[in-house]
């Protein structure tokens, strides 16, 4: 995998922390650096450690699924990718919730927005990716963008929200496609 290919993981990953952690500066009325440094580091290290787990527990059974590999890998960036986007178009009444850091609050955040990391892991696995600096990388992003989200929030507002989940969907649906392509010996970028 390559370091563009795993920005782009990264970033697509990192869409739904982004869209709650809008919601949040939208809701404050005025954005501190401790809130939104503390948004980031919750949504940035489930997003680090989900897909570590995912690999590990994906690794455990490899041996028995490897030649199946790319076709878990399509499914499930495909599966996550069209959820996205699905729930790009959906309407809600309240689509922001409370901006409390509390860990009542933060922590089903931040499990729920990271859920679609963990089979992302599983694919890493398949992939024979290198889990650490990937980890890394994608909890790193998921940090400064979260924080860079709160920001937007207090300044725009959510209105940015779906085409931001859109945006994140298309792009793990097309490296899904991508895997596969490669599989059978197209070449693709």
């Amino acid at each position: 995998m390559t370091f563009i290919e795993l920005f782009i993981i990264a970033v697509a990953l990192s869409m739904d922390a982004f869209a709650v952690a809008v919601c949040a500066g939208l809701a404050m009325p005025k954005v501190s650096v401790k809130k939104a440094l503390v948004i980031g580091l919750y949504f940035g290290v489930f997003q680090a450690v989900m897909p570590l787990i995912g690999y590990f527990a994906a690794t455990t059974f490899a041996a028995r699924f490897i030649e199946f590999g790319h076709w878990i890998a399509f499914v499930l960036l495909c599966f996550l990718g069209g959820k996205m986007i699905y729930g790009s178009f959906k309407n809600s009444d309240d689509p922001c919730g409370e901006p409390s850091i509390k860990p009542s609050v933060m922590l089903p955040l931040a499990i729920a927005t990271s859920i679609d990391a963990l089979a992302v892991g599983v694919s890493f696995a398949f992939l024979s990716v290198s889990i650490v600096p990937a980890v890394l990388f994608i909890g790193v992003t998921t940090l400064i963008l979260s924080i860079i989200g709160v920001k937007i929030g207090n300044l725009f507002g959510a209105k940015y929200k779906s085409k931001a989940e859109l945006v994140g969907g298309i792009v793990l649906v097309l490296i899904g496609v991508r895997i596969l392509l490669e599989h059978f010996g197209v070449f693709v970028f």
